[in-house]
């Protein structure tokens, strides 16, 4: 078993996203020691995935070393590994690698993956952007998609890809395919026809944004529909096919790419934590993000859930959570008062269309649309990155891409299989 680094107290923290790095932060000023615990050497900054996804990002833009993080909290150490169970009577947390650790206080901040929601095909057939390799292979079908067409001509049959879901994400991809459809395609690839060229959007919903005030919804349909991309709302999907996507009247809609963007889930292997479940699968926390029943364990982020205030799953609950939970901690090593209880403080909601459009419901300011709300879209976004590396090299990738617009088709592109291995792939499936 791994104890406390020495003899002061040891908090573990179970996930590297948005919440648990919070958490690190808060804590770097405090006499604890903290072990963080992650599958991924990396953290990601999931809002910009999307940009990954279409070719305008390298994945490292949008990625953090989690071991970095000692740079700002020389007393946190990185476990590599995924937690297998936890024992809260033993105060210990085991992970796949057969260590244990032994904590004073348990911070789970491990986030959630994709939700398909038990549609048929919808896991085998269709690849969410969720996760730096998830956006990979995405960016890798499509434009093998894309090199396919070009070569193969009519024989190969037209382009389409459908996004199914119509929130942030989902928005934002579509918007993006169909500005390189517009944009970018004509230069690029001058053998597709841009009318053979298809991106298609599919919504449960009769709205787009469901979060977002109708003006914003409204602006969304419209800079979408201005853009090309075929609306299919208040559409629900009863299946995804390998060759598209069957709607519940039966029709298929064909796609040589289905890109998931609709729903979030919690792991199913939370079932082996000894914590208690609620909807979806959520952590059950008290209005001081305590996990119910077990006093110095804590929940924070899309995979907690206090159902007297259930919070949305977004980056600002999470950053916000994990910094009132290590106030919490301090303050109960200090022997001061229990914190009142956490209060989320909504900053607001932000989505982009596409160049110079984009939605911003800012708390205190009035609704913004089209080039104001991309400008602190942007802005945001860049900030929020961690490393100043990230900041540099993002912000220089969207420069390149949306300030010389006229002159800049160049697209992060990795290594695409040539014809005779796309000849294979298909003799293969």
């Amino acid at each position: 078993m791994t104890a406390p680094h020495g003899q002061r107290p040891h908090v573990v923290i179970v996930g590297g996203g948005f919440g648990g790095l919070s958490a690190v932060r808060a804590l770097r000023r405090h006499d604890v020691d903290v072990t963080l615990v992650d599958k991924r050497a990396y953290n990601t900054f999931q809002p910009l995935l999307y940009q990954v996804a279409t070719a305008t990002l390298n994945p490292g833009d949008v990625t953090y070393f989690q071991r970095a993080v000692r740079a700002v909290n020389p007393h946190v150490r990185f476990r590599l590994g995924e937690v297998v169970r936890m024992d809260h009577a033993a105060r210990t947390v085991s992970l796949d690698s057969g260590e244990d650790l032994a904590y004073d206080h348990l911070i789970i901040a491990a986030g959630v993956t994709a939700n398909f929601f038990g549609i048929p095909g919808a896991e085998d057939n269709a690849l969410p952007i969720y996760t730096r390799d998830g956006a990979l292979d995405v960016r890798t079908r499509l434009f093998t998609g894309l090199e396919a067409a070009a070569t193969e001509g009519d024989e190969h049959g037209d382009v389409r890809v459908v996004v199914v879901g119509g929130g942030a994400t989902g928005v934002e991809t579509a918007g993006a395919l169909a500005e390189m459809r517009n944009h970018d395609l004509q230069v690029t690839y001058p053998e597709l026809d841009p009318q053979r060229t298809h991106v298609t959007l599919v919504e449960m919903a009769p709205v787009l944004l469901g979060a977002f005030h109708e003006g914003s919804q409204a602006y969304a349909k419209a800079s979408l529909e201005k853009r090309g991309v075929d609306l299919r709302l208040g559409t629900k999907v009863a299946e995804v096919r390998p060759d598209g996507v069957v709607v519940g009247d039966g029709e298929l809609i064909p796609a040589g790419l289905v890109i998931w963007a609709s729903g979030i889930a919690v792991s199913s292997s939370v079932a082996d934590w000894g914590v208690p479940q609620g909807k979806g699968g959520r952590i059950l926390v008290d209005d001081h993000l305590r996990v119910q029943g077990l006093p110095d364990v804590y929940a924070v982020g899309d995979i907690a859930l206090d159902e007297g205030n259930a919070l949305p799953q977004l980056a600002q609950p999470a950053l916000q959570g994990g910094k009132y939970v290590a106030k919490q901690i301090v303050a109960g090593l200090a022997g001061a008062p229990e914190l009142p209880p956490f209060r989320y403080r909504d900053k607001g909601s932000l989505a982009t269309i596409g160049r110079s459009a984009a939605v911003a419901e800012i708390s205190h300011l009035p609704d913004l649309k089209g080039f104001p709300a991309w400008a602190v879209w942007t802005g945001v976004h860049v900030f929020s990155l961690l490393g100043n590396r990230n900041r540099a090299a993002t912000m220089v990738n969207l420069t390149a891409k949306y300030a010389f617009w006229n002159k800049s088709h160049n697209a992060i592109v990795g290594d695409l299989p040539t014809v005779r291995e796309r000849a294979r792939q298909r003799r293969a499936s």
